[in-house]
């Protein structure tokens, strides 16, 4: 098992802001040439961010489409490389137009270089898109 590393911490404290709506001090846990992939998103989605700036335009506004009120499954693996992290988790909470609830699980691939996030593969799942309430996607884009 590797010592223990930053990584996991710094995405606990991630998920923290994340609940707290917090998007700014989120975006600053960022590199400026930190790269956010969506391997799975669907056709018309983004599938690439470079750079800090791409990320904050991408979550600028989720606070406005999901309220997020836990993440009670949270498993963080750290890897035989020190900087990065596997991360599976269940986020629930509500959408905030419909009111429906939201509940959506990922996988994460992270790596994390001098306190700052360089590289997020975001596996969450399509699936969710096609549930009913789900009509956040438009504006969520």
């Amino acid at each position: 098992m590797p010592a223990h590393t930053p990584a996991p911490d710094l995405y606990r404290h991630s998920l923290r802001l994340m609940m707290d709506k917090d998007i700014d001090a989120w975006v600053a846990l960022w590199a400026d040439d930190a790269v956010m992939e969506f391997p799975f998103a669907p056709e018309g989605w983004p599938r690439r961010l470079e750079g800090r700036e791409a990320v904050a335009a991408y979550m600028r506004h989720y606070p406005d489409h999901i309220d997020l009120h836990d993440f009670p499954e949270l498993r963080i693996h750290e890897t035989t490389d020190p900087t990065t992290v596997v991360v599976e988790m269940r986020a629930v909470g509500r959408l905030v137009r419909t009111g429906a609830p939201y509940d959506m699980t990922y996988i994460a691939v992270v790596t994390v270089e001098d306190g700052r996030f360089t590289s997020y593969r975001d596996y969450w799942n399509p699936l969710v898109l096609q549930q009913p309430g789900a009509d956040f996607v438009e504006d969520a884009r």
